[in-house]
């Protein structure tokens, strides 16, 4: 990226990308909340966290309130992670060589919640937001880039961003799921700005009409164009790019909402609206939940006995749970497709394939842009060599070169991966490459190792 570029880029605050795809997937969440969900389990679950190295601070039998820390990072012992609910401990699920993957707890039919004290934000310090939020658990909600990893305590960030929006497929409509937070959110975005400025990204579609827009207190961004224009590494990449030694933490809407609420309630209250999608959901609609709740909870979302499979989050970066799984702590979405173990003979030779999608023009469906797909799982190839082309490029709004990128990654050259821009990427801001990539490259998965190689080798 040249000076001219960044300069631009830094002190715009309306940004339109051009480039992008929006995936016309079947399955979008009726705005109706059809259930509020009363959990029987709830899982606490160290894997939803980048870098974790658990500490178990409780046992199966023990009485938790929500808000009790269940967890703490070893690394920074004042790292804490609470339970969502209130309840008995249940379970401590590990796995190979005693991995600690969940600790599942019993949920309560009344909740009740450790009182942390209503605070005014405008009387806090920097340090006492600080300390607030990480005796409540709640500094997980902040996301440190580069690499995505909870934020330091320890440092400053330059700013701290919040994407108003979502452009996933079939993301939950953040101004339904949001509607009646705004006191809470503002309440977030004061005791945050007293660490850092604050940075929200609006859809610019909807400006006029999102609650975001009437925030006081943060510098406010308009941001056009298909996926991946909502994610917010690729908002940051055009207001203000990583360079090597400089940081800046992120915090989803859902998150900001749980920090002010801390702060005007005193509990931590991370209940959440959960948008129910796919093109396998029975009615798909929205639930009332917590992080962590079973995917059985949503079983009259779903036709048991069918192959099906159950993504927390939306289908490019969302993870595969199962039918058993529970809910991430980010995530307000649950995606249900149909398995794809069904395959055509020569289907790679047959374009007039009228019930499948196409990012190129391999078939016709180019020649009808407004229809939507019961898309499954079925990749419609098979991995092979990377193909000189630029299929990347076209999906991807960033000043990047994503297959140098890649292959630095695969050769474990830091040098390289500095140089074509590790710091300001995550799996999410190349999922879109993934999907269009002709040689079928699990390409989050190399950002993943590679991510992991700099933490190792650089912190």
């Amino acid at each position: 990226m040249n000076y001219t570029h960044k300069l631009f880029y830094i002190m715009s605050n309306n940004i339109y990308l051009k480039k992008g795809l929006d995936l016309p997937i079947n399955g979008t969440a009726a705005q109706n909340t059809k259930k509020v969900i009363v959990p029987d389990v709830v899982a606490v679950k160290p894997t939803d966290f980048r870098g974790l190295v658990p500490k178990l601070l409780v046992r199966e039998g023990d009485k938790v309130l929500a808000g009790t820390p269940v967890l703490a990072d070893k690394m920074s012992q004042n790292i804490l992670f609470a339970s969502p609910v209130s309840g008995t401990v249940l379970e401590v699920v590990r796995g190979e060589k005693r991995k600690l993957l969940e600790v599942r707890i019993k949920a309560d039919a009344n909740q009740e919640y450790v009182d942390f004290g209503v605070k005014k934000v405008s009387s806090l310090t920097a340090g006492q937001v600080k300390e607030s939020l990480l005796a409540a658990g709640l500094w997980s909600a902040l996301i440190q880039r580069p690499y995505g990893i909870i934020a330091d305590p320890e440092t400053k960030p330059k700013a701290i961003f919040v994407s108003a929006f979502s452009t996933a497929p079939l993301a939950a409509n953040v101004e339904y799921a949001l509607n009646n937070q705004l006191a809470n959110i503002q309440a977030a975005v004061d005791a945050l700005g007293k660490i850092a400025k604050v940075h929200v990204c609006v859809n610019a579609a909807n400006e006029s009409a999102t609650l975001f827009g009437k925030l006081q207190n943060v510098t406010i961004h308009t941001v056009s164009g298909k996926h991946p224009a909502g994610n917010v590494g690729v908002q940051i990449h055009h207001i203000a790019p990583i360079q090597k030694g400089e940081l800046v933490w992120t915090i989803s809407p859902v998150m900001l909402a749980a920090v002010g609420k801390l702060f005007t309630t005193g509990k931590y209250d991370v209940k959440r609206k959960i948008a129910v999608t796919g093109p396998k959901a029975v009615a798909p609609a929205y639930v009332e939940g917590y992080p962590g709740i079973s995917i059985k909870d949503l079983k009259e979302f779903y036709n048991e006995g069918e192959n099906l499979r159950f993504i927390s989050g939306d289908v490019l970066t969302g993870a595969n749970v199962g039918a058993e799984g529970f809910l991430g702590f980010f995530d307000n979405q649950v995606t249900i497709l149909e398995e794809g173990d069904k395959y055509e003979l020569l289907g790679w030779a047959k374009p007039f394939r009228c019930k499948l999608f196409s990012a190129s023009h391999t078939y016709f469906s180019w020649l009808t842009p407004n229809k939507k797909y019961d898309m499954d799982t079925n990749l419609h190839g098979g991995p092979r060599a990377f193909v000189a082309n630029d299929v990347y490029g076209k999906v991807l709004p960033m000043d990047l070169y994503p297959v140098y990128l890649l292959k630095a990654c695969l050769a474990n050259d830091i040098d390289k991966m500095e140089k074509f821009g590790i710091y300001e990427v995550i799996e999410e801001d190349l999922a879109l490459c993934e999907y269009v990539c002709p040689s079928k490259i699990d390409i989050q998965q190399i950002i993943t190792d590679g991510i992991a190689l700099m933490l190792k080798e650089m912190c």
